[in-house]
């Protein structure tokens, strides 16, 4: 016979965040695809943007879910947050693909690409934390990794603007990498904001 549970645990809800991360993860890849490409794959953006609209349904879903539930296994406020910031992930990695696609480059930098890499492996560490999240085990470790990605993320942007504006003369062409290249570097801040909060979760 199985144990009996007087208070019921809601498990579902630690699966709905390593589908969303999964979710995220495809979203990352296609982003690297596109930047890995030679010319820039930008037809890659249309498949990211489906990939948004995909984790926003999934994004709502978790949160009406926590509205209709009354003991959830995470505090409440864990939850929205986690399932906002993962959210915001995906925000971050289509805003990169659509200025791509809007400034029409068709050639990536190295830094950019780089970026992309950066990202593709954050999100990877974000997703592998979400699937530990229910047996809180490897999540800090985790965490910790997606930190020290986020850090190298800030010096290879950096050290991609210097190089922008040393080597290319166009003004405009400056100004269009340098916005991809903040848009880029910003996806991997969100996942070491997600990454924060899995961490607090887990101390807590």
């Amino acid at each position: 016979m199985g144990r009996f549970r007087l208070i019921p645990r809601e498990e579902p809800f630690f699966k709905d965040f390593v589908a969303l991360a999964e979710q995220i993860r495809s979203g990352a890849q296609l982003l690297k695809q596109m930047l890995s490409s030679s010319p820039i794959a930008v037809d890659r953006a249309e498949a990211i943007k489906d990939v948004e609209h995909l984790c926003d349904r999934s994004t709502r879903s978790i949160i009406d879910r926590l509205n209709r539930t009354f003991v959830t296994p995470l505090d409440r406020e864990d939850i929205h947050a986690l399932a906002v910031g993962l959210d915001d992930v995906m925000d971050a990695i289509d805003a990169a693909a659509a200025v791509i696609k809007l400034y029409r480059v068709t050639e990536a930098r190295s830094g950019a690409r780089r970026l992309a890499e950066i990202v593709a492996e954050s999100v990877d560490r974000v997703a592998e934390a979400n699937a530990a999240l229910e047996r809180k085990e490897g999540v800090l470790e985790l965490a910790a990794r997606v930190s020290q990605l986020e850090h190298e993320a800030d010096r290879v942007h950096q050290d991609a603007i210097v190089a922008l504006f040393d080597d290319e003369k166009d003004p405009i062409s400056d100004i269009k990498w340098k916005e991809i290249l903040d848009f880029l570097e910003a996806a991997t801040d969100r996942c070491e904001d997600v990454a924060n909060r899995l961490e607090g979760t887990i101390v807590k």
